[in-house]
């Protein structure tokens, strides 16, 4: 199928072609010359659906042990080294009805990876050896999800189905249901395999900067080998939800504060109404938050902090439609009557609301958007597409997200129709609910109960109550715009308004051609987190400001003017995007809104709350989550733990809050950027405009300090957080001794080095978890590197030895590698560092990351890979050497005990920060 006959956007410059294999797998070719990597996925239809009874999690384990050697290539880590060494990266999940494998790599080996990636489908090894060690893994993954409150409410939806469905099995697995001798469970894996794989049930999606006949070679090369044993799908018909399993309210008490109730409706499989979307129209209308909209009423009322409309799992002959509130305490108490405002709701759209217009507006923003689509990374362009293959038609395999092609009323009704007490389940989650239950797996208490008839009949007459209304027509919502052209171009950004206190960079896009903008504007203030205190009070502000301007800018929002507001360790940040011909009404709105401290004292309580449950529950985050915030909050002099701004906070009054609002915008610095389809002329105007309204409000002063806490010449200092978890955690941070393109340079390559050696020793080898890793962390400027595990089977002591041993053993396999494979590793980092800005969004946040660097020349990327050219692998053992080896090595070890490892030795070798404010107020800091 040529590109012609797949629907593009004309915004889109790459070409595409579909092909059926001749093993009958479907396939989408992407021709994009402008990419700096390609890209495979393939979608399999093959989900934890297909599980045997008796080995719940097969899929999701079969899904492991593909990466884990074929017979082409029986190294178990080579593919995952192939890919890092060579600037990519892959992954996969496996979903209820399918499993999507996808990477990404250098252009230049794309044939090779394609091969070594293709084994996985035509002769997995299914290593006997590695058996064993793989369902360790998964068990690791499993517990690593254990106290997630999502896996744990998931579970309750399982176990509360029609048991006959497939939805009610037991998806991710673990060592008891992948129980048995490593022999036998490879038999079986093989037969699930030989069982479920065969090409007809499989999409492929190749991306890369060549040409779709060169594209076409490469998939029959070696993807037509892929057995087509014509399989089809047996999954039966049996419904997700019998008649006795509806009209019941299920409670659920979750292990972290919150308050939620979710009203989910029964309707049969949606796969085949893609062309009208009546639910994404019905969601239009529900999930509206303007003035009158069902959240809205429930905000003024003090039940409500938020409300989404739309979501639930679906497959293939189901749908759960969810209307979703995130309650307050009044909320809960009052939970029947939000029951009663959503059914309410629900009548005004089935009387009044299903109207043409109505549609055509929601239609005319997809058009907008698909027209004005950009581009994304090849990757997830690949692994979108190649599951589209199995939802549209090859030619919808782009369109089918965004068409809505006609108002069909009768369908509307009938999704309607099917909105109703009796066809409803109620969930309600908070931690003060009655339970009698415990799912299985996760142990989540839980009750199932009865709706009385007298409530059911009360919801199913509901009365509209005053202040409930449909939307009125978007004034943001434009039919069409076209991006303009301006001569002389700037290379980069450049300033076109600066004065005391005061700087905007402005740049006009010449390459995207979407009438489109992006604005950052960064307010610093002395104020905004000088202590705990102040910093909590700004994260208040942030959280009120964008709860008070939901009303004013969500028809902006919907018309595709996005916008967020987000504290950092100077004061804030506010980012608009989206179509340019409106966002500076947009932007005066938040200005006009930003200035004063006009909160009500219920909405700062209901605001306060949420943030403080927020906080709180920080406290039962994965161990290793908890750890990363505690890394940057040990070394930014201005960052505070989530508990201690809420030991702060309880005591804060709306008076407190509006003193600290004043005292902020007494004295502010501004710096902006504007990019887009902005000409320099508006750019200027605006910033007139800007610089006049902050003269109004606030005095000119310097830019906030953002000091970094100094470890040289402090040798191994150690954290200890009590985390009551049953895996122990640790980080190990190597900090960098000057922020410079040498060291940014060496840091990052050290990483890129031996980020896939560090997750096969640990991970594949030492099965010491899930969840660990290498990463290039650079602070406030300053690079530095860490090494991270979260482990149900090691304590920190034994996790720090074994971090350190892999250090010391890499200097070896640093000498071991040819120069070839050398040379292939630097380059791939560097294509990593100069990859292709897909879009304009990946643009702008490149320009701002340079503005918040300091990076004025807009090189540093350059100036570092330039640096990295020069590296030779004496440097990098050199390096570590002298900063990692020795027993004298400067860093910090932040670390967690397991409630499994209590009794294991202590790790005690190094200075311990038991007083963190006292250390932090004693250190040395980087300013910057």
């Amino acid at each position: 199928m040529p590109k012609s006959d797949i629907i593009t956007s004309p915004n889109d410059t790459r070409e595409y072609r579909f092909l059926t294999l001749s093993n009958g797998m479907k396939t989408i070719l992407v021709s994009d010359m402008e990419a700096s990597q390609a890209a495979a996925s393939v979608a399999v239809n093959v989900g934890h659906f297909d599980d045997p009874v008796t080995r719940p999690g097969m899929a999701h384990f079969l899904e492991h042990m593909l990466f884990l050697g074929t017979e082409k290539y029986p190294d178990a880590g080579s593919f995952l080294e192939f890919i890092n060494h060579h600037g990519g990266n892959n992954n996969a999940w496996t979903g209820t009805e399918h499993t999507n494998f996808f990477f990404a790599i250098n252009a230049e080996v794309f044939n090779e990876a394609v091969d070594r990636f293709s084994q996985f489908f035509i002769a997995p090894l299914f290593n006997q050896e590695l058996v064993d060690r793989e369902r360790h893994a998964i068990e690791s993954e499993f517990r690593l999800k254990q106290k997630d409150d999502i896996r744990r409410v998931y579970q309750v939806l399982k176990e509360t189905v029609n048991p006959q469905h497939p939805f009610s099995k037991f998806s991710v697995g673990n060592l008891e249901t992948l129980a048995g001798e490593p022999a036998q469970l490879r038999e079986e894996l093989l037969q699930f395999y030989q069982q479920n794989y065969s090409a007809n049930l499989m999409s492929l999606c190749l991306v890369a900067p060549c040409s779709l006949d060169e594209l076409e070679i490469l998939a029959h090369k070696h993807f037509a080998l892929v057995k087509n044993q014509q399989l089809t799908k047996p999954y039966p018909e049996t419904p997700l939800f019998t008649a006795h399993q509806l009209s019941k309210l299920i409670t659920i008490v979750p292990l972290k504060e919150q308050k939620r109730l979710t009203l989910s409706f029964s309707i049969p499989s949606i796969h085949e109404q893609y062309h009208q979307k009546p639910l994404t129209f019905i969601s239009h209308l529900l999930g509206n938050e303007a003035e009158g909209s069902l959240l809205s009423w429930l905000k003024n009322r003090g039940y409500a902090v938020n409300l989404s409309a739309g979501g639930g799992i679906q497959g293939y002959n189901f749908k759960e439609y969810n209307i979703s509130v995130q309650l307050t305490e009044k909320g809960l108490q009052h939970y029947q009557e939000v029951i009663s405002a959503c059914f309410a709701f629900i009548k005004l759209i089935a009387t009044h609301g299903l109207e043409a217009w109505r549609y055509d507006e929601r239609a005319n923003l997809l058009k907008l958007a698909f027209r004005y689509q950009e581009q994304s990374k090849p990757m997830d362009l690949a692994s979108h597409l190649s599951m589209n293959l199995h939802h549209f038609s090859p030619q919808d395999a782009i369109w089918g997200d965004y068409v809505m092609n006609g108002f069909n009323k009768t369908l509307a009704e009938q999704m309607l129709s099917l909105m109703t007490p009796d066809n409803m389940r109620l969930q309600l989650v908070a931690t003060e609910l009655p339970a009698d239950k415990q799912a299985d797996w996760y142990h989540t208490p839980y009750a199932i109960n009865e709706i009385s008839a007298a409530q059911l009949a009360v919801w199913r007459s509901p009365k509209i109550p005053d202040g409930l209304s449909l939307p009125a027509p978007n004034p943001f919502i434009v039919e069409d715009s076209n991006a303009r052209q301006e001569a002389d171009v700037s290379a980069c950004p450049i300033i076109v308004a600066e004065a005391a206190g005061y700087r905007i960079w402005h740049k006009k896009d010449d390459e995207f051609n979407v009438p489109k903008g992006h604005i950052y504007l960064s307010l610093d203030s002395d104020e905004a987190s000088k202590t705990a205190r102040h910093a909590a009070l700004t994260r208040l502000y942030v959280e009120l400001l964008l709860d008070h301007l939901a009303e004013y800018t969500y028809p902006a929002e919907v018309a595709g003017l996005s916008y967020n507001i987000y504290p950092h360790q100077g004061g804030i940040t506010l980012h608009l995007a989206g179509y340019t011909g409106q966002q500076e009404k947009l932007l005066d709105v938040l200005i006009e809104n930003a200035k004063g401290c006009m909160f009500t004292e219920q909405r700062f309580h209901n605001i306060k709350l949420q943030l403080l449950r927020s906080w709180y529950n920080h406290q039962q985050a994965k161990p290793i989550s908890q750890l990363f915030t505690s890394l940057t909050v040990t070394l930014q002099q201005r960052s505070f733990e989530p508990h201690k701004m809420a030991e702060l906070l309880e005591e804060c009054t709306l008076e407190d809050l509006c003193e600290h609002v004043a005292a902020f915008f007494d004295k502010i610095y501004l710096e902006g950027l504007v990019y887009g389809d902005w000409l320099t002329s508006e750019a200027k105007t605006l910033s007139k405009k800007m610089r006049h309204i902050l003269s109004l409000v606030s005095k000119p002063t310097d830019e906030s300090a953002r000091e970094l806490v100094d470890i040289r010449n402090k040798g191994t200092l150690l954290r200890e957080l009590n985390i009551a978890h049953q895996d122990s955690a640790i980080i190990v941070y190597y900090q960098s001794e000057h922020a410079c393109p040498e060291q940014m340079a060496i840091f990052s390559l050290l990483n890129h080095t031996m980020s896939s050696s560090f997750f096969h020793e640990l991970r594949t080898e030492k099965q010491l978890g899930y969840m660990l890793g290498t990463g290039y962390l650079p602070l406030n400027r300053h690079p530095g590197i860490i090494f991270y595990v979260q482990s149900p089977v090691a304590g920190p002591l034994k996790l720090l030895e074994i971090i350190d041993q892999f250090i010391a053993d890499f200097n070896y396999a640093v000498m071991q590698i040819t120069n070839t494979q050398w040379e292939a590793t630097k380059q791939g980092l560097i294509n990593q560092v100069m990859e292709h800005d897909a879009n304009m969004k990946t643009r702008s946040q490149r320009y701002w990351v340079s503005i918040g660097n300091k990076d004025y020349e807009f090189n540093q990327r350059e100036t570092v890979v330039a640096k990295i050219k020069q590296l030779t692998r004496a440097d990098l053992i050199k390096f570590m050497m002298k900063k990692m080896r020795t027993k004298t090595a400067d860093r910090l070890v932040i670390f967690s005990t397991g409630e499994q490892h209590k009794q294991t030795d202590a790790l005690t070798a190094g200075v311990s920060i038991d007083d963190l404010r006292a250390f932090k107020q004693s250190s040395d800091n980087f300013n910057f």
